[in-house]
């Protein structure tokens, strides 16, 4: 089902001149599990981010809400998304994307990029996640359509992926010092993101 999506919502991106155009693809790690760490403004950056990484698949992490939404749960399910609960984390937080990753597979996750409470948090899960099975993370940062109505209007987007890195920091020490590493890497991203939009 993954793929009908893909190829569906990328020839509607296409046709609406929403589809997201990409830099820094060759920062993208050729095989092996990996996170991709993406700024969120909406859900278009979401399908943007699934067209653009296509035909590797991103296994989305989901607030639990989501899918206990009729017919939208059943949906994302079957998109590779998987819940978490942020009020009350338990050890699937860490358990499932860990599994994933040693499948080889690729965990999407949207920390934040304010500097809210629930962004810290979602940023140290990433770090934790890439600390505990040793993966790299790619940091990114989307700019442009949210929704609907933007895309409607014809609202472009704009991607860019950052340098992978590892966690290699120890313990909780290590942790905060690559939360603060990845928060500063998506700021920089999306002002790099929004001085190339400005010169076109």
């Amino acid at each position: 089902m993954y793929k009908l999506a893909a190829n569906v919502v990328k020839v509607i991106l296409k046709l609406m001149g929403s589809k997201a155009r990409v830099y820094g693809e060759e920062n993208l790690p050729k095989d092996g599990g990996f996170i991709i760490a993406c700024t969120h403004t909406g859900y278009v950056d979401i399908l943007n981010l699934g067209v653009a990484m296509y035909p590797r698949e991103i296994h989305f992490m989901a607030k639990k809400q989501l899918f206990e939404m009729k017919g939208l749960g059943w949906l994302i399910e079957r998109l590779n998304a998987f819940p978490v609960d942020r009020d009350n984390p338990g050890p699937s937080v860490i358990k499932i994307p860990s599994q994933l990753l040693k499948e080889g597979k690729i965990v999407g996750i949207f920390p934040s990029g304010t500097r809210n409470a629930e962004g810290s948090d979602l940023k140290q899960g990433a770090i934790t996640i890439a600390q505990l099975a040793k993966v790299q993370i790619v940091p990114a940062a989307y700019v442009g359509a949210r929704n609907a109505g933007d895309v409607m209007k014809r609202g472009k987007g704009y991607l860019i992926y950052g340098e992978p890195f590892y966690v290699t920091g120890k313990g909780k020490e290590g942790r905060e010092q690559f939360t603060q590493h990845l928060e500063h890497e998506l700021i920089a991203l999306t002002e790099e993101l929004q001085k190339r939009i400005a010169v076109k």
